[in-house]
């Protein structure tokens, strides 16, 4: 059995960078409110979401980090991806909400003090900067993070976009800019969270990894001249960085105990350079009586 361990979630970078977006978060809500402003509260959400994404990953990595158990065998190596649908899921309802929220300021268009909207906007776009930079080096390895890493570089543009917003409704009274603006985030919102819902969802229901062809696996073992033929072969993902597989394996010959474990020794390592599978579990068999399909 091959494992690597990944890397860890600096605690203090992560704890400063939900400082600064609960910040954010907080002073875009009572800016939004006192301001009239639709895309300033979406820009707000978006930020809270990139709180709870945050905070539910630090939990969810240390969660994870703990032994397994006799009750608990596969310890809560599942804790980042249940906590990442639970992101996903929250921010395509914030997305929705916000998309209805907009259409409604389109029938019922507002005066918005746009010069609040533009000094909140600007302190968005600097804190979110600081956040991108902090948490940089944790989103190489952690899918939560990743994702809330992509949702902070995606603040920056969004409040660009809000300042923009803010500048035209000073200069032109285009007051309609603030639901189109508010629109184009919410859309982003939907759209990057399904592909999270896609990426965890496809773990929890143990599908084959995207980038790992079980032919492929099937062509790598059989090329060893000892084994006859590879079937019941199952493959999946226990959480982002560790892929199992399991198969029933028929030798040319009724070797040794001693033999198989030789030629699955090397049989492990070959599966690991190949295709980075931490853990494999093979029956062997010679003459065996049973189903012989790969996939059963």
């Amino acid at each position: 059995m091959n494992e690597h361990h990944h890397h860890k979630v600096s605690g203090k970078n992560l704890f400063i960078t939900i400082i600064l977006n609960i910040i954010i978060t907080l002073s875009q809500i009572v800016g939004g409110i006192l301001s009239g402003s639709l895309a300033l509260l979406s820009d707000a959400m978006h930020n809270f979401s990139d709180v709870l994404a945050l905070v539910v990953a630090w939990w969810a990595n240390r969660l994870s980090s703990k032994d397994a158990t006799q009750e608990r065998t596969f310890g809560y190596r599942r804790a980042e991806v249940l906590a990442t649908l639970f992101n996903a899921s929250v921010l395509i309802g914030i997305g929705i909400f916000l998309i209805i929220e907009a259409f409604h300021k389109f029938y019922h268009p507002e005066v918005i003090a746009s010069t609040l909207v533009i000094a909140l906007g600007m302190l968005s776009i600097v804190l979110n900067v600081v956040s991108v930079m902090l948490v940089k080096d944790d989103a190489r390895d952690n899918m939560n993070i990743r994702a809330a890493y992509l949702h902070l570089l995606t603040d920056v543009m969004t409040s660009i976009a809000v300042v923009i917003g803010g500048l035209l409704m000073y200069y032109y009274q285009f007051f309609w800019v603030d639901p189109v603006v508010s629109l184009i985030i919410a859309f982003y919102l939907i759209w990057a969270s399904l592909t999270l819902v896609k990426e965890s969802t496809a773990i929890l229901m143990l599908f084959s990894p995207n980038d790992i062809k079980v032919d492929d696996v099937v062509k790598s073992i059989t090329s060893i001249k000892d084994i006859k033929n590879i079937h019941h072969v199952h493959m999946w993902r226990l959480d982002e960085h560790r892929v199992h597989l399991e198969a029933h394996l028929d030798f040319n010959n009724n070797i040794t105990l001693q033999e198989s474990n030789a030629i699955l020794d090397i049989l492990e390592e070959k599966l690991h350079n190949e295709f980075e599978i931490t853990h494999t579990t093979f029956q062997c068999e010679y003459e065996r009586d049973d189903n012989k399909e790969e996939i059963v």
